[in-house]
């Protein structure tokens, strides 16, 4: 069928995980929800990188450009989820967290180098034995076979925006069976997930579709349709856009003195010396400042918002074949995104940071029988409970290694008892891709504290062998940068301006905090044991 275009560690962490139990989620079942036994179809909407406060009903400063009015619908007519927090910023891992219920070192994804096998993917597998029929339509990355669905249609890797090649199950051994189409990925990724909706074998069973989008990841290719869309638009700044107020970060993020703020994370500016966007997308290297960073930005927005937008009119389009099928009345559906993005806060571009704009999820769950609509709920979330959430949803047991816990409860009005209070956070790769140094940290409805340990978990970072990354003068020996701690209070610094680590009025704060940190690394094998280099860091800088 043509389709159409379009010390501290060891005893410490051991003593730390039988207590300061109140902040982590722990054992207790929610309170009962009725299980209706009817058999809802679940459609899990995914895209790469779209960050919460680009999401009209977030609100924020990108609100008034409404640039999701689909989406804003849907959570008009569902629950928005406020606070919820990948444990990962970055696409292979924190897909392989969403199909596991797992952190990273457990389900052993902890960069883009790692893959799930076809017996790793707990969450179709679990569907299926529930009678429900998988699929995968768009983006995977995970490298090998998707195999526990029954039907996939992925794309190669990162994918291409345009004329976008698909791996499909076939005669030939995987990844040889591709078919490829014209268009726009994320036009080809809906004309696919409709035709499958449309066509699919029903045999009786209710469906499991994980629709992926490659949209809105860089470099934020979008649709010729929407050329004019913003064309004559201003897109409002952040508040540090130009780096200004500058009590933001610390030695480990700008260097002793300011020493690495060209070298340290991917720039709207022209800060940084070997990955600034606007050098990227074109902008003229010889434009003054503030002009280069104001048109730098301007330009990212737009095209980045111009993927949004094509996002946001494909679930249109998803959500009317429900209708035209007769199925929307009896499908649960759910959006989010698979990580945030910077948009250009603190002058950065990308994710991968702890901060705000690149760990905060959109997350929309549209329920035919939920009580009442368009509630928000602020229950402390992360991407391990994705798993277990769907899972409940449809009254399948939830394994006992999976991390996370179902939130069903709270679709219907009944919070789930000895909810988390906590969300740990852990970037383990360094340095790589956008220049971003490893760290981990927590962050409560309140607070965030991080801790940027400034070296990679392999000694040997093969990413500075490659002869282009050679060229600009780095090597493996000189890429550690310098560790160091961060404190934000969310109460009354939203946007992280202010690191308030070293201010004595935190002290007991932070110390709350250190210790459940240490309680978490041990409950999810997030420690380093197997890493006594980073050990080392960690406990010479623990108390600093």
């Amino acid at each position: 069928m043509i389709k159409r275009i379009c010390g501290i560690i060891g005893s410490v962490l051991l003593a730390a995980a039988c207590q300061n139990t109140q902040l982590g989620p722990t054992a207790g079942s929610a309170k009962e929800v009725t299980n209706n036994k009817r058999e809802y179809n679940v459609l899990y909407i995914m895209t790469d990188d779209h960050a919460a406060r680009a999401v009209g009903a977030y609100g924020g400063r990108l609100a008034q450009l409404n640039p999701t009015p689909t989406l804003d619908k849907l959570a008009q007519q569902g629950m928005l989820f406020e606070n919820v927090f990948v444990t990962n910023s970055i696409c292979t891992p924190s897909r392989a967290t969403i199909l596991t219920g797992q952190y990273s070192q457990s389900n052993g994804v902890l960069d883009l180098q790692g893959s799930l096998t076809s017996e790793q993917q707990k969450l179709p597998q679990l569907m299926k034995q529930a009678g429900y029929q998988t699929a995968i339509i768009g983006k995977w990355h995970l490298k090998k076979e998707p195999g526990a669905f029954d039907h996939y249609e992925v794309l190669e890797l990162q994918g291409k925006y345009f004329d976008p090649v698909f791996r499909v199950r076939g005669d030939k051994p995987w990844p040889k069976n591709e078919t490829n189409y014209k268009g726009h990925s994320s036009d080809v990724i809906t004309d696919l997930s409709i035709d499958w909706l449309k066509n699919r074998k029903q045999n009786g069973k209710p469906f499991f579709l994980m629709h992926q989008f490659k949209a809105p990841h860089d470099y934020f290719e979008y649709a010729p349709r929407y050329e004019t869309y913003l064309a004559d638009v201003d897109i409002p700044e952040p508040a540090d856009l130009y780096r200004s107020p500058n009590t933001h970060g610390s030695i480990a993020t700008k260097g002793q003195d300011g020493s690495l703020m060209n070298d340290l994370g991917t720039s709207i500016s022209k800060r940084h010396n070997r990955r600034s966007l606007g050098v990227d997308l074109g902008i003229d290297p010889n434009l003054p400042e503030p002009e280069f960073t104001r048109q730098s930005y301007q330009k990212f927005l737009k095209a980045y918002l111009r993927c949004v937008k094509g996002v946001d009119d494909n679930i249109a389009r998803l959500i009317q074949t429900l209708k035209d099928i007769g199925e929307y009345d009896n499908t649960i559906i759910i959006y989010t995104s698979d990580q945030g993005m910077m948009l250009g806060e603190h002058d950065y571009q990308d994710k991968r940071w702890m901060y705000e704009p690149s760990i905060h999820m959109p997350f929309i769950v549209h329920h035919p029988d939920m009580p009442e609509v368009g509630k928000r709920s602020d229950l402390l979330i992360n991407n391990t409970d994705f798993a277990p959430f769907i899972l409940d949803l449809v009254n399948a047991q939830v394994p006992d290694n999976m991390h996370g816990r179902s939130f069903k409860a709270e679709l219907f009005g009944q919070s789930p008892e000895n909810w988390r209070t906590a969300s740990y956070y852990r970037y383990w790769t360094h340095r790589m891709y956008h220049d971003v140094p490893a760290h981990f940290g927590i962050r409560t409805k309140d607070y965030k504290l991080i801790f940027f340990y400034g070296q990679g978990f392999k000694q040997h970072n093969w990413f500075y062998d490659q002869a282009w990354v050679k060229k600009t003068g780095l090597n493996n020996n000189d890429i550690a940068t310098p560790a160091a701690w961060e404190l934000y209070d969310l109460r009354n610094d939203p946007e992280e301006l202010n690191n308030v680590y070293a201010d004595p009025a935190y002290q007991q704060i932070i110390a709350e905090l250190k210790a459940e940190m240490l309680r978490q690394r041990a409950l999810y094998n997030e420690t380093d044991k197997n890493y006594p280099h980073l050990q080392k860091i960690i406990e010479r800088h623990w108390n600093d």
